[in-house]
C-alpha cells in the first residue's frame, strides 16, 4: 500500500490550471490519510469561488486511484482553516517569486 507521503508526491503533479505551481506547494492540501486501499484527503481551494472547483478534485482522484494498491478516494473540501498566500511552500513562494 502507498504511504501517505507517496500520495503527496503524486499530488504534485496537479496544478491550478491559472497558477503555475502544484497543489501541494500551494498549501492546498491539508492531510492525506491512507487506509487499506482508500484514501481520505482532506484540502482547501485558494477561493470559494474558485473556478476549478470540480476539477482538481476530479484530476486529483484520477491520479490517486492510478496508484497500485489504492481503490478508492475520497476528497473533502473545507474552509476552515482558510487558505492563505502564507500556506505556500518555499518551493512554491520561490516559482512565484514571492519573498518572505
Amino acid at each position: 500500500m502507498p504511504t501517505s507521503e507517496e500520495v503527496f508526491t503524486v499530488l504534485k503533479d496537479v496544478y491550478d490550471p491559472e497558477i503555475p505551481v502544484n497543489i501541494v506547494d500551494l498549501g492546498l492540501v491539508y492531510t492525506v490519510d491512507v487506509d487499506g486501499s482508500d484514501v481520505k484527503i482532506v484540502m482547501s481551494l485558494t477561493s470559494q469561488a474558485c473556478p476549478e472547483a470540480r476539477t482538481i478534485p476530479e484530476v486529483m482522484k484520477r491520479k490517486v486511484r492510478e496508484m497500485e494498491g489504492i481503490e478508492g478516494c475520497e476528497i473533502e473540501i473545507v474552509w476552515e482553516p482558510a487558505w492563505t498566500p502564507q500556506l505556500i511552500t518555499e518551493a512554491g513562494r520561490e516559482i512565484l517569486g514571492i519573498e518572505d
